[in-house]
């Protein structure tokens, strides 16, 4: 399986196939139809807390990775969905609203799904 990131907000593509958005909030002036998600997975998304302390601090990065990943050993129910939902899918893309495409989210969980 592929696993692979991108914005939300970047242009569909067919090589995108199976498009997860991993944002607890809709993408703001996003509409349904230009995400083209097959499925919002926002139980998997950082708390509100987390994403709060965090603000894509590039400094704060290495930390926010330890708090998530704390985040989703206590919340294995909703990455167990996760995981079987993408399950036999050929390429994944993980969509994410922020403009950083170096310190997100999906960046931790592609990692994880990949195993490392």
């Amino acid at each position: 399986m592929r696993i692979a990131t991108k914005r939300v907000y970047d242009a569909l593509e067919t090589a995108d196939g199976y498009r997860v958005l991993v944002d607890r909030v809709w993408p703001r002036g996003l509409t349904k139809e230009h995400a083209a998600v097959a499925l919002w997975a926002k139980n998997v998304a950082p708390s509100n807390a987390l994403r709060q302390w965090f603000g894509h601090a590039p400094e704060k990065w290495n930390e926010f990775q330890r708090r998530y990943r704390v985040e989703l050993a206590a919340n294995a129910q909703a990455f167990d969905e996760l995981r079987a939902a993408i399950k036999g899918k050929d390429t994944v893309t993980l969509v994410y609203g922020a403009k950083d495409e170096q310190h997100n989210q999906a960046l931790v969980l592609q990692a994880i799904l990949l195993g490392t």
